[in-house]
Order: C-alpha cells, then sequence, then structure tokens
C-alpha cells in the first residue's frame, strides 16, 4: 500500500468517525427503530449532528489547542505521552454522550450500548497507553466491526436483506465489507509505520471486547 492510499484510509477509518458511521448505518437501515421515517427526518439529522459534533467535531477543536499551546505536537499523536491530554477530552465528550442517550427516547439500547462500548475502549487505551503502545485506530475498527456482527442478532429491526441507500445486502456481504475496511486501515497503519502487527492486534481484541460487553451489560 503506498503511503497516499494510507494517509487515505487512515482519514476515513479514523476512531472519533465510527460512532458517526454505525449512526448512519442504522438510520439508513432502519429509521423507525429512532422514531422517524427516514433518516433525512429531523431527529434523525439532529441525532446525527449531536453525535458528530460530540465525537468528531468538539474533540478535533480541544486536540487543535492543545496542539497551539504546544500540549502535542502533531495530529497524528505518534508519542505515547502525547496521548494523554487527547484521551481525557475525548473520554468526557464520549460520557457526556452515553449519558444524554441512556437518559433519551427512541434510541435504540444497542446503539447506546456501542456509544458506552467506544467509552470503555477509549479508556482501556487511555490505561493501556501507560505502559505500551496500541492502536486506536484498530480499536476503532474492532468496534465497528464487532456491532455490525452484534445487529442481526441483537436488533429487532435486523433482518436477512439490509436496505442501506436503496441498495439491498445481506448481513454477511455487510460484516464481510467492515472486516475489509479494518484490514485496510489496519495495512495502512502499517504501512506508515505508526505501529507495529501487536500494537494493532491490541487495538482490534481492545475494541470488540469492550462492545461485546457493553452489549451484554444493556441488553
Amino acid at each position: 500500500m503506498n503511503r497516499t492510499i494510507a494517509h487515505f484510509f487512515s482519514v476515513i477509518g479514523h476512531p472519533v468517525f465510527v460512532l458517526t458511521y454505525v449512526l448512519f448505518l442504522m438510520l439508513a437501515i432502519s429509521p423507525y427503530a429512532f422514531g422517524v421515517g427516514n433518516m433525512f427526518e429531523q431527529r434523525g439529522v439532529l441525532l446525527l449532528f449531536a453525535v458528530f459534533v460530540s465525537t468528531v467535531l468538539l474533540p478535533v477543536v480541544g486536540i487543535g489547542m492543545m496542539k497551539s499551546l504546544g500540549m502535542v505536537q502533531t495530529w497524528q499523536l505518534s508519542d505515547k505521552q502525547e496521548r494523554i491530554g487527547p484521551f481525557i477530552l475525548s473520554g468526557v465528550f464520549y460520557l457526556w454522550l452515553f449519558k444524554n442517550l441512556l437518559s433519551g427516547a427512541q434510541t435504540p439500547i444497542l446503539y447506546t450500548a456501542f456509544v458506552l462500548g467506544a467509552t470503555i475502549s477509549l479508556f482501556v487505551c487511555f490505561f493501556l497507553n501507560i505502559f505500551t503502545k496500541i492502536s486506536v485506530h484498530a480499536a476503532g475498527m474492532g468496534g465497528f466491526v464487532s456491532m455490525l456482527i452484534l445487529l442481526p442478532f441483537s436488533w429487532n429491526e435486523a433482518t436477512e436483506m439490509v436496505p442501506f441507500m436503496g441498495i439491498f445486502l445481506s448481513w454477511p456481504v455487510l460484516i464481510a465489507l467492515a472486516v475489509l475496511l479494518a484490514g485496510a486501515v489496519g495495512t495502512a497503519r502499517l504501512a506508515l509505520s505508526a505501529h507495529t502487527p501487536t500494537e494493532l492486534y491490541r487495538g482490534y481484541v481492545v475494541g470488540a471486547a469492550a462492545v461485546f460487553f457493553s452489549a451484554g451489560l444493556l441488553s
């Protein structure tokens, strides 16, 4: 994989986007589970916006402020010591989102569980980062794949064929595509020399385990 493609997959596979990706998929597959007729109704759009602001915009702005203050040197956060502040900042926003979803109405419990899983994964990565390095990209992808595996088994709205943006896909195909994306993101991180294979494996395991644990806890 050349560096241009590697950078592309590193960006689209960044963990800050994963919660928004999953919400978009769930809204596209079955908006009725969220109390809307389609994902472009006001409630669906507002929910997407709230998740995007909480998990993407605010953490990115906060990390940008840290960078301007010299608390972090690069956006890549390649040094594990630089990751401490961004981990804590993002964790606060993730917890705030989880609390609001848990107390709100018309949000499927499985998505709330995924937010909890992402939060747990983030704090586990924070803890492990004290002792060693772990791929947060891989943790995000591990959680993403695990969520898609859980959907057809745990979500009442799930059917054999998935209607997504006018195209019908089977669950195995959708999951296989997610696995391919997770593999591409991991390969990209290796190509950029951002992580070792062991650091990637740690991330995949942490992300997947956190989602399965959260789904079991809230189901």
